[in-house]
């Protein structure tokens, strides 16, 4: 059992809240996709995964953690010929406008993650959003974008979770192997991907859509948040340095 040096969180429903920040720009690209029309935004988002009445997101579907071309295949497939031509620019626009405008941070994350970072674990992000709606969305708190020494995002070149890429990568800039870096995230995607890249540790939090019993086939352990990282992985140094 490797020691772990290198920490890959996800970025919504792990670091930001997920229904507060999703929620809003989740209806705006819907219905920007439809082309204004109401009742085809409620289409849209009840096929992607998300109950335009409720406001409940289905774990495991695009909306709950899907990348740009995912999202714009699942609208398009409802959409068929009504589909816009420029639709990931739609999808592109909504994630960093909308990044920048509802982005809300979970209480004491970016704190934590501080003093993880200042106890020696190495920082990462790895997330489905774009590059651009990424830093609109963590540039709003101050401090938070200097934390990771490396970020990555679904069109940075390395694939979207959960292929193992962007998990790859992760390890390669910071040096280190796989096997010591843990993933954190609220969903299958980002689980599934450590599991692919061949990470040490896959830490599943429950501040997203998906629930406990949906997390845990796929998880080592699962914790209530990031809050309770530090717990956890002070546990397992222990455990490692027997």
């Amino acid at each position: 059992m490797n020691q772990i040096t290198g920490l890959l969180f996800d970025k919504d429903g792990t670091i930001l809240d997920f229904y507060k920040t999703w929620i809003p720009i989740n209806r705006k690209m819907a219905l920007d996709a439809a082309g204004g029309d109401l009742a085809l935004c409620a289409e849209i988002l009840r096929a992607a995964g998300q109950d335009p009445d409720t406001n409940v997101v289905t774990p495991g579907t695009v909306l709950a953690g899907g990348g740009v071309e995912m999202i714009a295949a699942a609208f398009a497939e409802t959409l068929k010929d009504r589909a816009p031509t420029n639709l990931i620019e739609i999808i592109s626009d909504n994630f960093r406008e909308g990044g920048a405008e509802h982005a809300i941070l979970i209480e004491g994350a970016l704190e934590h993650m501080m003093a993880l970072g200042s106890s020696g674990y190495r920082l990462g992000m790895a997330t489905n959003d774009t590059v651009e709606g990424l830093e609109a969305s963590i540039g709003k708190f101050s401090g938070l974008r200097d934390v990771f020494e490396f970020r990555v995002g679904c069109d940075s070149g390395h694939g979207a979770k959960p292929e193992p890429g962007m998990g790859l990568a992760f390890a390669q800039a910071l040096g280190i192997d796989p096997s010591s870096c843990a993933i954190i995230g609220d969903s299958m995607h980002d689980l599934e991907m450590g599991k692919r890249a061949g990470f040490g540790l896959r830490i599943g939090v429950l501040t997203g859509p998906a629930l406990r019993d949906d997390l845990e086939p796929h998880a080592d352990v699962v914790i209530e948040s990031i809050l309770e990282l530090a717990k956890v992985l002070e546990e397992r140094r222990s455990v490692t340095a027997i």
